[in-house]
């Protein structure tokens, strides 16, 4: 199949960079300028929309061009966007050659032969599109196979089967015709209008669908070609023979094997050594068809007057095979004495005629002679009207003839004409579509055209036309000439092994049999060329990893690998060797890229996106639907098992794209269909919030970035993977430190680093970095913004502050905190894995363990229903499941564990229960003095960042003395300000208050100790610090050995003095514990006991 490169007139430098995608590279310069060494190439490998209209390079040789005085408001964008004068002369100065069989003549040679000037195309519409679809839409079928359709099916049934098949290809003409005007469309074909309008996926699968469709009709042409050789043209020439009468069809396959393979052989070899001979052949082969064809109507206008001598002997009402016999009759006359005939010694033993042993069917019914080719005139398109459909095996009979029932002998059965396979309405549909296609050789040869978006549909609708009055006027003729038995006799076996359309023919039979073997020969190399090019470009689109061989060929392009995998292919046909069950396997590939042809415009014209113009005014996405129903419904009319296999191949390659190929943008219609579906089902979901029942953590991953914009806890994902495991939203959020648009540039790498990582760990998600000045302010920012309409995030999952009590520094764990307020303002919950180094990778297995939930307090069922996600998963899949509560004095533990069963039960959860009763106990010394200690330390850290902040303050005062300096509570926002560091040595000026004063602080150090070291703990404080302690006994007395531990995470205080105490509990709670998750819920019930 050629495919197409855009190439500029006056410099062909950049010729070998031929792609499938259209306009492959933009060259910008003035046309007097020569410049071999420019390339700006834009394709589709970059997933970017192939455009002349930017350009950001070779700028210096034309801004005298550009800085024009008239365009002076728009001299600086002028750099990178051309004038549209600059435009229009280098888009002119663009033509279109094809990649196909034609250039190949001219490329074989030298650097100096690709300098040439190529033609500009100018075929017209008869040339390049009408004469090429009615060379590829007839074929054998016609000639081999139309004249025993008609027999079987009937006159009415076999207009029937054209009028399906032919409404099929014209509604998909239609529909091609839009997308084939829609744009210049490079020659590519099926494939490249499908893969642009349903994307790669799609156009991968349906255009493997469609070279193997080619493929096999390489096949069946040459298998058709075969038979007329061993039937009607040398049947002297095959190599096997039957034994015996019933195994004639087995020797007859064998030799289409051997037959068929070698001049499979031959025609590789031709099209390998020169591919042009088959081209400036392709007119001798269209003439033969035409002759043929024409031949049928004159044979069938001279039968109302004359018509030919084609005698059928009958046997009864059986059809006897008449070169077996010389004489229809039973004796003949010798002189005066009557002798046994050799029809006589065909069913009889013995010479005598009164002792002879005879077939009893033989003796009880006559012989007689009818006329196999009555005429047009005779009548006989009465007895035709009607389908009379075989079974295997079963003998040719006219219901109109006299005969005697009786049993014969199957020594004799050979000599009867019988059906070779059993035919129904359905398999008969199968073998003629092939007849119906070949609608697509016009859209292959767009290239060669001189206004495609005319010639194509104009073309190709009046070659479908054309083609399909051919069809019906020939069953009609061929019932009304055509004696009913001769029409079921496949191979002609009643009129003496001649080809059944070729006794209509005028003025021999030998004119349909000579044509037709060179029709069918011309079109298997046509079908042979053309396979390999369509692989070969499907290969360089590069969407199919293992295909990547078969873009490369000879020097000259010649797709040499493509080619010999299409011959192996065609082999497999050829080995079925049988016409009849090759043709339903291409009329399922066939239709499938049909098919798919047909959704192709039906989508493009319902999105009704912008670039959705075609010239062809004369279609609607009604008919589109209706065409690709009728492919469907052919499909599996005609065999629903090879459909059902069509349909498996394509879907296989479907999903091996999607999850290997390589990733284009092809603005395809289904990215819009996407979009169009996201769109509806955001507005659905905006109508309200989720049910209970569909409640589902949809998280917002807060990740931390070290200075090289790596992820410093890349386990985070880790865990938002396994507790999707696919499912819901993921957003995986992150902050920038900086301006915006001094940024920009980072934020970029930092979204691509999480994009990398989130593959890494099989995140299906999204990803947004923000750039704030304010680490705490780009987090709110993201738990305010991030999702869109319905698809928003009600969790969010961040890291805990390591190592936040040896930092001096306190924006870390303010930074926590004041997460945790803005997610419980905004009514979201919140996940803390704690020491999430520890927690399993996706490639581990817990094969036993448990997984511990301490429900303290109600958050809404969170605690329930996470252990039961992590569960899904792989990784947590075989560990138990144990609840347990809290129960004071007051409490009945023993009513409050039945209680508890009985709402797992409910919630359809299995887990184990355990109620913990916690005693009034006195406030131990060990509480006492840690509380003591945290207060200490709180308030040490206070004093030193007083004093550091003093310094820094006083240094910055001195150094710009006009600054107005904000002197706000010490512990407010201000402290993520980012101070600069004083000079190393500041001039200072030292006044008499100013030394009494540094004096004074450093005679109250000792009184600040002493304060320091006789503070009281807060009794609020020794009470909170009390439960965190007493908890952490509890919990690690029981859940030491979890695999992972789930508890209630307290709410921070209200008053932000106490944010550092708030940190010291959390830390006394968790102590002992591996893997800690921390919940908060988010003030709603997220799990439900009703269904």
């Amino acid at each position: 199949m050629p495919h197409f490169t855009v190439v500029p007139v006056k410099d062909l430098a950049q010729s070998s960079h031929d792609s499938l995608e259209g306009i492959n590279w933009v060259d910008y310069r003035n046309t007097g300028q020569e410049n071999h060494d420019h390339h700006d190439t834009v394709s589709s490998d970059g997933h970017q929309e192939d455009s002349p209209f930017f350009n950001s390079a070779d700028t210096a040789s034309k801004k005298n061009d550009f800085y024009d005085r008239n365009l002076a408001l728009f001299e600086e964008e002028l750099d990178i966007r051309p004038k549209v004068s600059s435009l229009l002369s280098r888009l002119v100065n663009y033509t279109n050659i094809t990649q196909g069989a034609k250039e190949h003549e001219e490329e074989e040679s030298t650097e100096a032969s690709r300098r040439k000037t190529p033609k500009s195309p100018n075929m017209g519409t008869m040339m390049g599109v009408y004469l090429p679809c009615l060379q590829n839409i007839f074929g054998v079928i016609l000639f081999l196979r139309l004249t025993w359709i008609v027999g079987m099916a009937g006159i009415m049934q076999s207009l029937l089967i054209v009028l399906m098949c032919c409404s099929c290809t014209m509604l998909t003409a239609i529909s091609m015709s839009a997308i084939a005007t829609n744009g210049v469309v490079p020659a590519g074909g099926a494939y490249f209008m499908i893969s642009r309008s349903l994307g790669p996926e799609f156009g991968g699968a349906v255009g493997l669908c469609f070279y193997l469709g080619t493929t096999f009709a390489s096949a069946m042409y040459i298998l058709g070609a075969i038979e007329i050789f061993l039937k009607y043209l040398f049947p002297q020439a095959a190599i096997f023979h039957a034994t015996d009468p019933l195994g004639n069809d087995s020797a007859m396959l064998n030799n289409m094997r051997v037959y068929g393979s070698i001049c499979l052989i031959l025609m590789a070899v031709v099209v390998f050594v020169g591919v042009k001979y088959v081209n400036k052949l392709a007119s001798l082969f269209l003439a033969c068809v035409i002759i043929s064809i024409v031949s049928i109507y004159a044979g069938a206008i001279k039968s109302m007057t004359h018509p030919p001598e084609f005698t059928i002997c009958m046997l009864g009402n059986r059809t006897l095979v008449r070169d077996r016999f010389d004489v229809c009759a039973k004796t003949v006359m010798e002189g005066n004495i009557s002798v046994p005939s050799q029809l006589w010694h065909r069913f009889c033993l013995a010479e005598n005629i009164s002792s002879a042993q005879c077939d009893d069917y033989f003796i009880q019914n006559n012989v007689t002679e009818i006329q196999g080719i009555p005429g047009l005139g005779s009548g006989i398109i009465s007895d035709n009207m009607w389908g009379n459909y075989l079974q295997k095996g079963e003998i040719l009979e006219k219901a109109g003839l006299q005969s005697v029932d009786a049993l014969g002998t199957m020594e004799n059965f050979g000599m009867y004409a019988s059906a070779d396979i059993a035919t129904s309405f359905t398999l008969l549909v199968g073998i003629f579509f092939p007849s119906a296609t070949g609608i697509m050789a016009g859209s292959n040869r767009s290239g060669d055209l001189r206004d495609a978006q005319k010639s194509i549909p104009v073309g190709t609708i009046l070659a479908i036309t054309t083609t399909s009055l051919v069809y019906f006027s020939s069953v009609v003729l061929f019932g009304s000439c055509i004696e009913g038995v001769v029409l079921r006799d496949k191979f002609g076996d009643a009129v003496r092994k001649n080809l059944v359309v070729g006794t209509l023919s005028w003025p021999s039979p030998w004119v349909i049999v000579i044509g037709s073997f060179f029709s069918t020969v011309g079109a298997g190399l046509q079908s042979l060329t053309g396979a390999p090019r369509l692989l070969q470009a499907i290969a360089k689109d590069n969407i199919i990893p293992f295909l990547r061989v078969f873009g490369h060929g000879k020097g000259n392009g010649e797709p040499t690998w493509a080619l010999l995998l299409t011959g192996l292919i065609a082999e497999l046909g050829i080995l079925i060797a049988s016409l009849d069950m090759v043709a339903p396997i291409l009329s399922m590939f066939f239709l499938m890229c049909y098919l798919f042809v047909n959704l192709a415009c039906a989508v493009q014209t319902l999105l009704r996106t912008p670039n959705w113009r075609p010239r062809f005014k004369y279609y609607h996405w009604a008919l589109s639907f209706l065409g690709m129903s009728m492919c469907l419904a052919l499909m599996f009319i005609s065999s629903w098992y090879y459909a059902i296999v069509a349909m498996g191949i394509a879907g296989m390659i479907y999903k091996y794209i999607e999850y290997q190929g390589a990733e284009k943008e092809w603005g395809d219609g289904i990215r819009g269909l996407s979009l169009s579906a996201a769109r509806y089902a955001l507005l659905r979901l905006e109508a309200g919030p989720p049910h209970t029942k569909n409640w589902r953590p949809q998280l917002l991953v807060l990740l931390k970035l070290d200075e090289d914009l790596h992820v410093k806890y890349p386990r985070l994902l880790t865990f938002a993977s396994q507790l999707k495991a696919g499912k819901g939203l993921t957003i995986v959020g992150s902050v920038v430190q900086g301006n915006f648009l001094d940024s920009y540039g980072e934020m970029q790498a930092a979204e691509q680093a999480i994009k990398n990582m989130m593959d890494i760990e099989r995140v299906k998600g999204f990803c947004q970095v923000v750039v704030a000045s304010k680490v705490r302010e780009g987090i709110v920012h993201l738990i305010q913004s991030c999702g869109l309409g319905g698809m928003m995030h009600n969790t969010v999952v961040m890291g805990w502050p390591y190592r936040w009590r040896q930092s001096e520094d306190p924006r870390a764990w303010k930074t926590f905190i004041n997460t945790v307020r803005c997610t419980t303002a905004a009514h979201l919950a919140l996940m803390v894995p704690k020491n999430v180094s520890f927690y399993p990778s996706n490639h581990e297995r817990f094969t036993d363990g448990n997984i511990d939930v301490w429900w303290i307090v109600h958050d809404g069922g969170m605690l329930m229903l996470l252990p039961f996600l992590l569960k899904q998963h792989k990784v947590w899949r075989k560990c138990m499941m144990r609840i347990f509560t809290v129960a004071q004095m007051d409490d009945n533990s023993i009513q409050m564990k039945k209680d508890l069963a009985t709402f797992l039960y409910q919630l359809r959860i299995e887990a184990e229960v355990e109620v913990v009763e916690m005693h009034d106990s006195d406030i131990s010394a060990y509480t006492y003095e840690r509380t003591l200690m945290m207060e200490q330390r709180s308030q040490m850290l206070r004093q030193m960042r007083l004093s550091s902040a003093e310094r820094q303050r006083e240094a910055q005062l001195i150094k710009d003395r006009h600054s107005l300096v904000r002197m706000g509570s010490l512990y407010s926002d201000e402290e993520e300000e980012v101070v600069e560091a004083p000079p190393e040595k500041v001039q200072m000026t030292w006044t008499k208050e100013k030394c009494e004063a540094e004096r004074r602080n450093r005679n109250n150090a000792p009184e600040n100790f002493r304060e320091l070291m006789s503070l009281k703990p807060d009794q609020s404080n020794v009470r909170r610090m009390h439960t965190a302690v007493k908890l952490n006994e509890v919990i690690v007395n029981r859940s030491h050995d979890a695999r992972l531990v789930l508890l209630n995470m307290p709410g921070p205080p209200r008053d932000t003095d106490g944010d550092e105490n708030y940190m010291e509990f959390l830390e006394v709670l968790t102590e002992g514990l591996e893997r800690v998750l921390l919940v908060r819920g988010g003030g709603r019930e997220v799990i439900t006991i009703y269904s």
